[in-house]
């Protein structure tokens, strides 16, 4: 099955477009992120993988901060609080595991 990821559809925090895909015991999100937008410092049970594909996004990872540039690669523990702002216009992909039933 191809899923096209270049026009986001949903837009769950303010600046941040995705387009979701749901496996089995997992979700890929596809970010189109705009400059300055803001992820506010959070935590869930999922584990998450997050990588930035184009632009600059600045991560915060249990109080450690990370400059994510393209292919830059973070493992975000489960229960671990994390934020962060994009410095620049972004596409960053994030994986859970497991799944995010709430982005469906």
């Amino acid at each position: 099955m191809k899923i096209d990821i270049t026009d986001p559809k949903n837009e769950l925090i303010p600046g941040f477009k995705g387009t979701f895909i749901h496996g089995n015991g997992f979700t890929a999100a596809y970010w189109q992120v705009e400059k300055g937008s803001i992820l506010p410092e959070h935590h869930h049970v999922h584990e998450q993988l997050t990588q930035v594909t184009e632009g600059e996004f600045e991560l915060v990872v249990g109080g450690v901060k990370h400059l994510c540039k393209p292919e830059a690669v973070i493992l975000i523990p489960s229960e671990v609080p994390h934020s962060g702002i994009a410095l620049t216009d972004c596409k960053i992909i994030d994986i859970f595991c497991p799944g995010r039933p709430e982005y469906k």
